[in-house]
């Protein structure tokens, strides 16, 4: 397995919300509209943004108010890095857009 994958595999890691152009809950929400979100992992070296089709069923806001950016925000969705299948789940606070993130292996289809 590829040593980025297996690294981001174990355990939780630093990460942020990346948003464009600016971090503002209208991007956000255009983020979640859109079904598409980045999340930048920041304490690998040069930082590893990673773009992902966000899955519906994990978006949870219950703790989160995003008018007011305040509370936290738990999303996950699919991508594939480096040619390996991977879930990337993430729980970004919104008042620093700071978070913890990891990825899970997934099996081929």
């Amino acid at each position: 397995m590829n040593e980025l994958v297996k690294r981001l595999s174990e355990g939780s890691h630093p990460a942020e919300l990346v948003l464009r152009p600016e971090k503002t809950p209208e991007a956000l929400k255009a983020c979640l509209e859109r079904r598409y979100v980045h999340v930048k992992f920041t304490a690998t070296n040069g930082g590893t943004e990673l773009g992902m089709r966000i899955d519906d069923s994990t978006v949870e806001l219950a703790r989160a108010a995003i008018e007011g950016a305040v509370g936290t925000i738990h999303l996950a969705g699919d991508l594939v890095l480096d040619y390996v299948p991977v879930r990337c789940v993430a729980d970004i606070d919104l008042a620093t857009w700071q978070g913890t993130a990891h990825l899970e292996v997934r099996s081929l289809p």
